[in-house]
């Protein structure tokens, strides 16, 4: 992610202010077409009254080929490598940052979260839900879903939206898949940094809301309790 902790973050967000330079977190499913496409949605209300989020992100790095995330010293665990990721997409999804109810943690080490799960509140009473895994019985299982009073929405992949680039949306219109381009989500985030930087265009991915979704993480382990990630 982008630093430890919040506290680091925070300290980055201050010399980003002071300074004449683009700072940007590395977020990239959030310029994707269809994650775009996904914040319309729900903005349109097409699903009503928002009532539950969850995202899962569950990978295979095993520890004799993967030993940095496996060690605390270098910030590592299964909630700051793909449950980022899931923790910004609650925020972003959600409309705002949420409050963490609890946290469960499964140890590949001291200190160290191979499994997460932590279950959370939003402050217009929807929940949500995430799980992220870096020892999983799958070698890759991703997703999302959003469920409304009126209507849900799910994919696949969503970290990572151009390797399986189809959403589903059910709702009061019915069933429909929509489906966007096969380009790297990597590829619209970098035009979006060089369009900041060239041009001065705003970015999605900002220290502000770095300092969000390190402040969830930092919560989710003290709820789960695991110490707080330190700078290396």
């Amino acid at each position: 992610p982008f630093t430890a902790n919040a506290a680091e973050a925070r300290d980055i967000a201050e010399l980003a202010a002071k300074s004449d330079r683009v700072v940007m977190e590395a977020i990239q499913y959030r310029y994707h077409p269809l994650t775009s496409r996904v914040e319309q949605i729900l903005t349109s209300g097409e699903l009503g009254k928002l009532e539950r989020i969850d995202v899962s992100l569950c990978v295979l790095l095993p520890k004799r080929s993967n030993a940095n995330v496996y060690d605390y010293s270098l910030a590592g665990g299964a909630l700051m490598d793909a449950g980022v990721y899931a923790v910004d997409m609650l925020r972003t999804f959600g409309g705002s940052t949420p409050e963490v109810v609890s946290a469960r943690a499964k140890l590949g080490g001291p200190e160290v979260d191979r499994a997460m799960t932590a279950e959370l509140r939003f402050a217009g009473g929807h929940t949500g839900r995430l799980h992220c895994a870096l020892w999983s019985s799958n070698l890759f299982w991703a997703s999302a879903k959003v469920v409304g009073d009126r209507g849900r929405l799910r994919y696949l992949s969503p970290a990572a939206p151009h390797l399986l680039p189809r959403l589903t949306i059910r709702s009061a219109d019915g069933k429909r898949v929509e489906r966007f381009p096969r380009r790297t989500s990597y590829a619209y985030q970098l035009e979006a940094f060089a369009a900041a930087v060239l041009r001065g265009e705003p970015v999605k991915t900002t220290p502000e809301g770095a300092i969000e979704n390190m402040s969830v993480i930092d919560t989710i382990y003290r709820a789960a309790g695991l110490s707080l990630r330190e700078p290396a």
